[in-house]
């Protein structure tokens, strides 16, 4: 599977689209559900001691590193190591902070181990450029984990961080880059699916209540186009791995169900239109309806992420599709921080909305790294995700599951929010089996969301038509794995 995977990446890198290539992309997982507390912003997560029982998974899977390497719930840190000389690198995608907020981290983190140091290198096209350096081996120390590589791949390229249930009571997220046990990747903290939006703009266009179904969310869009200069949705289509974001609101968000994407592979035609207008469907129908009826930017080949931070804090753009982790950054880019909003993703389930929780880029720590600098990375990750303001800065859901939720949740007010369930044993890869198989690539790459909105500018294909061959190939894939299907 792996080089099936990686083939079939590298066919993806050289596909050219009508208006352009898409590069990167995101999934959710996680394992607890929780209603969002409007007073507090916070989440009923259970708090966790800041050093897990080691023995706690010693009946299940193993997660002992070679060479005497500890895991990270074994360190210390600014305690133990302290002579520790080593040299590492941090694969990072911010870009824009990599050289001020991100270098001040590893500064910071000098100061407590003086004979370690940390160096960062910003890549701009993440997903492809990191697949492709993986298999190389000498990429760096560590590196944010790419969507492309699958759990039954994490062995090949990360060392092992602990047992899932060792970790599991401690951090949030680690269920989506945990196979057979042992966890190879900790979210660099974690986001609620919602939409960002410039409050003012709405309020301009005669909006009082916040849409709970997909025809409300684009009545909206049209009265922004009619009663405002603002573009009503920006796709960010040009950046590629913001399409993929849609993806991630296909679950959780968009059935009420934490267990829907470890059925999905046992499901009949799972991306058929519902009656109630709720799963994947009615998720890539506002994608569709939105730039069919002319609701998005003029020219989405012209679009532009850095600078579209600026445009939506100045009222330009209305609205974008992306995880809460943007609203720190859309208040950060103008002088209209108070105007950046965030609402639940519109889409009810029996009268009630949910909000998927789910984590960012996992940190994974190089398995082919020296035993030194697979310690210095441990260090360096537990104090980034534990001791530093990286998810304050971010607006994050923190790493470890008794730290404070962001403010931006405190919208949510009577909305539950939900992570997907671990896959049930022996079924840990199987969602990413038929996914590949399949070629749709939900949640794998931005592919199939820039496919449906080219389709929807040039009129060239239905979403109908879309959705029938997706499930198709689904159901291809099914019987050539040999899955059960029951749903």
């Amino acid at each position: 599977m792996k080089f099936k995977k990686l083939a079939a990446l590298g066919m993806a890198a050289v596909m050219t689209f009508s208006l352009t290539a898409c590069g990167e992309g995101g999934g959710n997982s996680g394992s607890s559900s929780s209603d969002v507390n409007a007073n507090s912003g916070t989440a009923d997560n259970t708090a966790a001691g800041s050093t897990a029982d080691s023995g706690a998974a010693a009946d299940s899977g193993s997660a002992d590193a070679a060479g005497g390497v500890p895991t990270i719930d074994q360190i210390n840190v600014g305690e133990d190591y302290k002579d520790l000389t080593a040299s590492i690198k941090v694969l990072t995608n911010r870009t824009d902070i990599v050289d001020t907020v991100y270098k001040g981290y590893a500064e910071e983190f000098m100061q407590l181990y003086p004979n370690i140091t940390v160096e960062y290198e910003g890549i701009t096209d993440y997903e492809e450029s990191v697949t492709l350096r993986l298999t190389a081996g000498d990429w760096g120390d560590i590196m944010f984990i790419p969507t492309s590589v699958a759990k039954n791949e994490l062995s090949t390229y990360f060392m092992p961080l602990g047992d899932y249930n060792t970790l599991d009571p401690v951090y949030n997220f680690i269920e989506e880059k945990t196979f057979e046990n042992v966890v190879y990747g900790i979210a660099n903290g974690g986001t609620a699916s919602g939409i960002a939006y410039n409050k003012k703009v709405w309020a301009d266009a005669g909006i009082t209540e916040m849409p709970k179904t997909p025809e409300e969310f684009l009545d909206d869009l049209q009265l922004i186009k009619d009663n405002t200069d603002a573009v009503p949705l920006y796709t960010n289509f040009a950046a590629g791995w913001t399409m993929g974001a849609w993806d991630a609101y296909t679950d959780c968000a968009a059935t009420g169900d934490p267990d829907f994407k470890n059925n999905m592979p046992h499901m009949s035609n799972p991306f058929a239109k519902r009656d109630d207008m709720t799963g994947p469907y009615a998720v890539y129908y506002i994608l569709y309806e939105s730039v069919a009826r002319g609701l998005v930017e003029d020219d989405p080949a012209s679009t532009d992420w850095e600078s579209s931070k600026g445009a939506i804090n100045r009222g330009e753009y209305a609205t974008m599709v992306l995880g809460s982790w943007c609203v720190e950054q859309f208040k950060e880019a103008g002088e209209n921080p108070d105007d950046i909003g965030y609402m639940p993703f519109p889409i009810s389930v029996n009268g009630q909305q949910y909000a998927g929780s789910g984590g960012n880029y996992s940190f994974g720590i190089n398995v082919d790294a020296s035993d030194e600098n697979k310690i210095a990375s441990l260090l360096y990750m537990k104090w980034l995700i534990e001791e530093s303001t990286i998810y304050l800065d971010e607006g994050s859901i923190p790493a470890r599951k008794d730290g404070e939720y962001p403010s931006v949740l405190e919208a949510f007010d009577g909305v539950t929010l939900l992570s997907n369930s671990p896959a049930p044993e022996g079924e840990e890869d199987l969602f990413d089996n038929v996914n590949n198989e399949s070629e749709v690539g939900i949640n794998n790459n931005d592919y199939p969301d820039c496919e449906i909105l080219e389709a929807a500018l040039y009129g060239s294909r239905t979403l109908d038509e879309i959705m029938d061959e997706w499930n198709q190939k689904w159901t291809a894939a099914q019987e050539s794995l040999g899955v059960e299907v029951n749903q």
